[in-house]
């Protein structure tokens, strides 16, 4: 760990430092004072007085984490779970590397005067220390052999430790000199000025050489073409070259310290999360890397600027193999000018990386700040923030990075012995399928086939006997997956119409029998495109797609006919497409999963090119035992965990983790009872009953009483009302149907109404109108009381908006979101549950548990918009007589449960309404 105690030579600049600390201190934490809470003989800093079950949340955190257990955390926004986790796991980790530090510190000592006389017994290992050898002795064999192996081994440890400990000095020392040294940024920077001097001067040269390579008459092959044909002979030594790394500059592999891996879904989320950790205590010693997509993390202005992520990933790969093809290009004649777009990426600097990898560890930075390191510096801040990764003790990332296991891999992520914490988790198993899913169109099989036919038809001569086999069996597996659709591989996808319309599902096996590929072998397939990117730089990186990326780099001018450059291209404003071929690959590792796991829905439309193919992944505990297996112990953690048995059921259990490893913890809210008014309405104002079933929800009447029923709550609620409806198309009539009867014009006199936008460029937009209105209505007086909001469950509303104070004083649903239950994908997954999960007695079957579980997952996401911290209030009414079903009440979080009331009648409904927002109005009833 950083000291704290630190002495400055300049008596004025520390002076300086502890003014501009102090200062920050008290500008970010206001009247919070960081205040050390004990919970069960624990210690949890924490940046004020947290509440009870702050500390409950924090000390069952701790002990999941030091007993290695999985844990399922619901705590409801509002409540600080964000400080609560931060506190919980980070005091876990301090006292975890002390137990640690002193461990060693014992066992070196005891080992030093073990190896010098010989005569005490070696100590034994306590489980935190896990180099600890334990192999197994053979039966017999004599006591001198087994102590002297034994011997060897603590001597093997004792060297290990003394190596461990030597790097985490220097890490230590370089990261204090970083930190209070200025005279090593000025250094950095004239090193910086010095170098872009030497690289001005030799791009002019090489100007001046390239223009007087413009008469050769050299014929020139496309951009990556030789690396293609010439990378399958390429040395072991070649191969190692193109690692991303020269052998003279590789240091010694960093070891992975313990460390915390905190994802969550979007990195507006993870932003947050960070300035969290900046406001704790932790904030000044915790070394935080925060990770991101090229996307986000890129600096380079003519890579940024591509239209798509895939366009960004692909030049930046090719960038990465320009600079380690630096030397061997020197070498042969000039390339022409319009192959100098392949430059090596001036961000791309192996010291000036470090350099950038000891900043980023040096105080907590989010991604935003990341990038502005990484432009001082000219650092590459997405290839930095992974060189950091071995010694941050705190890993931010999104999802995908996570529970991807290729991704992981590229990014350089360990999860052996390491702590995972998954925010905002409630779509865990959504996420997790729809990563490992894949999905193919007509149009995209046809340009695969089209494109790597001429590229075998122009290179398969100077290709190998094995490695032209393999491109063969590609062409031929396109040509059958088109022909399963009902179509010609050999004919215009767009011209073609299918004979047979509709969807049809599959197993894999009986996919891959009635394509006539099962005699193939797909994972020694899959291993081909895995090798073929080995000469690529970018194939650590993405190892699975590179290959087929750069046959679409190879082979784009041939198709489209009118070669451009990207350049060209983002000024034109013409994006310019994905390669099909990563879609093909991504479909073909699908189809090598386990047949009980997956489906193949063959989609077939009027078209060839609108049919697909699609793999639908069944059982996401595949994926995610992955990291259950591999880690210390994992906490599943969200604002609203309800209903918990899809985690337990669908996603542990069939992980293979035992039951006593599972840990639930669930806290109340921080608000007093009496600021929630939760009710289930069964009936409106005329006595119809409230069903809103797909087969009902559309009648004249229904759409009436649910107007009449928000005109008489607009009449008595402040402020902002928001409604939510179960899809986007229902809103469409119900509006259409108050609009023609008159009950939107009754509305408006009370409230001004908003409708949720589709796009998500509008969202911002309406979002400060709503707002705006409501604030002038309250300032203002007069028959309009504020804003009414239709919004969609599941849109863009129902997640990550805060509606709270005068934002959301009452938040409606309109009837139960049930999914789509004709949908072919739902009906699979309903039937896959009911065949592999018990159901226990008394229980609904579990496909049919499933859709209700999905219905209120969505309906516990909207009605957790509007209450938002302590002193908030609201009401939440629930329109649908459903609800009153005690299955259904059970799936609400409960500090709504406890205190939900059922309505028979809409006047008793009314009433408690009318008493609860004069109360809270401070009006009298």
């Amino acid at each position: 760990m950083v000291r704290r105690d630190l002495k400055f030579r300049d008596p004025l600049l520390g002076l300086l430092v502890r003014l501009a600390s102090a200062k920050q201190s008290r500008r970010r934490s206001g009247t919070m004072a960081n205040k050390t809470q004990e919970v069960g003989g624990i210690h949890f800093p924490f940046p004020f007085t947290p509440y009870s079950i702050q500390k409950d949340f924090m000390a069952e955190l701790y002990q999941v984490l030091e007993a290695g257990k999985i844990g399922i955390f619901e705590s409801p926004t509002g409540t600080g779970k964000s400080l609560s986790l931060i506190c919980g796991a980070l005091s876990w980790l301090r006292d975890f590397e002390q137990k640690k530090h002193q461990e060693e510190a014992r066992l070196l000592e005891t080992g030093t005067i073990l190896l010098s006389d010989g005569t005490e017994q070696p100590p034994s290992l306590s489980s935190s220390c896990k180099e600890t050898p334990d192999t197994p002795r053979p039966a017999g064999e004599p006591d001198w052999v087994t102590q002297f192996v034994q011997k060897k081994e603590e001597r093997d440890l004792v060297d290990r430790l003394k190596e461990e400990q030597v790097r985490r000095k220097k890490r230590e020392e370089r990261l204090q000199q970083i930190r209070h040294n200025a005279q090593l940024k000025y250094a950095t920077r004239r090193a910086r000025q010095e170098e872009e001097e030497m690289e001005r001067l030799l791009r002019l040269s090489r100007e001046m050489v390239a223009a007087g390579a413009e008469a050769e008459p050299r014929e020139q092959l496309a951009c990556g073409e030789e690396e293609l044909v010439l990378a399958e002979y390429e040395s072991d030594e070649e191969k190692g070259a193109a690692s991303g790394v020269d052998e003279d500059e590789a240091d010694p592999e960093e070891e992975h310290v313990t460390k915390i891996y905190y994802c969550s879904r979007t990195h507006s989320q993870l932003a947050q999360f960070v300035h969290e950790v900046q406001r704790s205590p932790f904030g000044k010693d915790t070394r935080l890397v925060s990770l991101g997509s090229r996307q986000n993390l890129c600096i380079n202005e003519d890579v940024k600027t591509l239209s798509s992520a895939q366009l960004i990933n692909d030049r930046c790969m090719e960038m990465q193999r320009s600079k380690h093809e630096k030397n061997r290009a020197e070498e042969e004649k000039p390339k022409r000018r319009r192959q100098e777009h392949r430059a090596a990426c001036p961000f791309y600097s192996y010291e000036q990386l470090h350099l950038l990898r000891d900043q980023v560890l040096v105080g907590v930075k989010d991604i935003e700040q990341l990038v502005a390191l990484g432009k001082e510096a000219r650092a590459c801040p997405y290839y930095g923030s992974r060189f950091a990764i071995p010694a941050a003790q705190l890993v931010v990332l999104p999802y995908q990075m996570l529970l991807h296991a290729a991704t992981r891999q590229a990014a350089g992520i360990r999860l052996q012995g390491q702590v995972v914490l998954i925010d905002e988790a409630h779509n865990l198993i959504d996420t997790i399928t729809s990563i490992h899913s894949a999905e193919v169109s007509g149009a995209q099989l046809c340009q695969a086939h089209s494109q790597l036919l001429q590229y075998m038809e122009r290179y398969g001569k100077r290709l190998k006997a094995k490695n032209l086999m393999y491109v063969k069996q590609i062409l031929y597996l396109l040509e059958k997956f088109v022909t399963v659709l009902g179509g010609n591989i050999k004919q215009n996808p767009n011209t073609q119409s299918l004979s047979q319309t509709g969807t049809e599902l599959k197993t894999i096996n009986d996919f891959l029998f009635e394509s006539q590929i099962d005699n193939i072998n797909l994972f020694k397939l899959f291993g081909f495109t895995e090798r073929y990117g080995t000469v690529l730089a970018a194939s650590r990186e993405q190892p699975r797609l590179a290959g087929f990326q750069h046959f679409l780099q190879s082979l784009q001018p041939a198709v489209t006919k009118t070669p451009v450059t990207p350049v060209e291209e983002g000024e034109a404003g013409v994006p310019r497409l994905a390669s099909p071929l990563m879609h093909i690959e991504s479909f073909l590792a699908a189809l090598t999963t386990a047949n009980q796991d997956g489906r193949v829905i063959l989609s077939r439309q009027g078209s060839l090119s609108q049919s697909s193919l699609k793999f639908l992944l069944l059982n996401p505990a595949v994926h995610f035992a992955q990291v259950v297996k591999e880690c210390r112990a994992v906490v599943i953690a969200g604002g609203t965990m309800q209903p918990v048995s899809d985690f337990r059921e669908q996603l542990l259990a069939c992980a293979g983790v035992e039951a006593e490893r599972v840990v639930e913890f669930s806290c109340g809210h921080v608000i007093p009872p009496e600021n929630i008014l939760p009710l289930v309405i069964c009936s409106g104002p005329s006595s119809q009953q409230l069903e809103f079933t797909y087969q009902k929800r559309e009648l004249p009447q229904m759409m009436d009483e649910t107007g009449r029923i928000l005109c008489n709550l607009c009449t008595v609620v402040p402020g902002g009302v928001v409604c939510f409806f179960p899809s986007y198309e229902y809103q469409r009539q119900v509006y259409a149907h108050w609009d023609k009867s008159g009950l939107l014009a009754r509305l408006a006199v009370r409230k001004k109404i908003f409708q949720e936008p589709k796009r998500a460029n509008q969202v911002e937009q309406v979002l400060m109108e709503y707002s705006r209105c409501i604030k002038c209505c309250g300032q203002a007086g007069g028959t309009v009381t504020g804003a009414l909001l239709l919004s969609v469950v599941g849109g863009k509303m129902s997640e990550g908006i805060n509606f709270s104070d005068n934002l959301g004083r009452c938040v409606v649903m309109v009837g139960m979101p049930y999914p789509n239950i004709k949908s072919p994908e739902l009906q699979e997954k309903m039937a896959y549950l009911d065949q592999t999960l018990p159901r226990g007695p008394g229980q609904p079957p579990p496909g049919k548990a499933l859709v209700e579980n999905l219905c209120m997952k969505a309906v516990n996401q909207s009605i957790g918009r509007a209450i938002r911290h302590q002193k908030d209030f609201a009401s939440i009414v629930l329109l649908d007589q459903r609800y009153a079903r005690p299955s259904i009440l059970g799936k609400l979080p409960a500090w709504i449960r406890d205190r939900v009331e059922v309505k028979a009648t809409f006047g008793l409904a009314f009433a408690a309404m009318r008493k609860f927002h004069r109360e809270k109005s401070g009006l009298p009833s």
